[in-house]
């Protein structure tokens, strides 16, 4: 969360007593883009709500401000833009996508109802008309093959190895099914870009563009952030012939 995030707790209302989970704990958040990045000076503001237990789904990581950031910046490519998110958990990159005039589908793990949940709440407190759908990485269920982005984005969805070569089968399934598409993705470079290029390769997709994460971000945000993240721009090695 970047320095100009402010936070409300609060706890979500139980249904009956004695019949409800115990209310789970969650804050909201502020995004600051434009002018100075903060409160007093800029252009956006996005409200995340968050589950402030340890739930990876519902929570703001680095690389989902430097990814929002990096959208903010590129905002008139984004304008008009079919838009993809994919494990979006609290969805900052989308929103802030959908913000500046892109048309926006927020995907999480089809089973994860209470992410999908709070990424509708997240979208109705934005006042976003984004679509929420059930996506799981390797699963070819039928609302995938109608997804036709001119842009997948993805913050730190390279953190679990076991799920690599399911993202990446996504991901090309995406960029094939959508001619000229690209995949914007930052995440923690914990073992090396090797092993990126190495997908790459596995899966037919090359590099466009690589970037220090913090080459971007404005000052009053990256000196709340910490980690060696990159941002990379794939995209399909050939396109297939139409």
């Amino acid at each position: 969360m970047d320095s100009a995030s402010a936070s409300a707790s609060s706890s979500e209302a139980e249904e009956e007593p004695g019949r409800a989970p115990p209310p789970r704990m969650t804050t909201v958040s502020r995004h600051y883009f434009g002018g100075a990045s903060a409160e007093s000076d800029h252009d956006l503001r996005v409200d995340i709500v968050e589950n402030i237990e340890e739930d990876y789904g519902m929570f703001v990581w680095p690389c989902s401000v430097i990814l929002a950031e990096y959208v903010w910046q590129q905002r008139p490519r984004f304008s008009r833009s079919r838009v993809v998110e994919l494990g979006a958990g609290t969805s900052l990159p989308g929103l802030v996508a959908a913000k500046v005039g892109a048309d926006v589908t927020l995907t999480d793990i089809a089973h994860n109802a209470e992410v999908l949940d709070n990424i509708r709440q997240i979208c109705s407190l934005n006042n976003a008309n984004c679509t929420v759908l059930g996506l799981t990485w390797g699963d070819w269920d039928e609302p995938v093959f109608d997804l036709h982005p001119d842009i997948i984005l993805g913050a730190d969805v390279l953190y679990d190895s076991a799920k690599f070569d399911d993202l990446f089968a996504t991901v090309t399934f995406l960029l094939e099914n959508s001619p000229g598409a690209v995949f914007i993705t930052t995440y923690h470079n914990r073992s090396g870009h090797h092993l990126i290029e190495f997908l790459m390769v596995k899966w037919g997709l090359k590099c466009l563009k690589l970037l220090d994460g913090f080459s971007f971000l404005p000052s009053c945000k990256a000196e709340s952030l910490h980690g060696n993240i990159q941002l990379v721009e794939i995209t399909l090695e050939k396109e297939k012939p139409k």
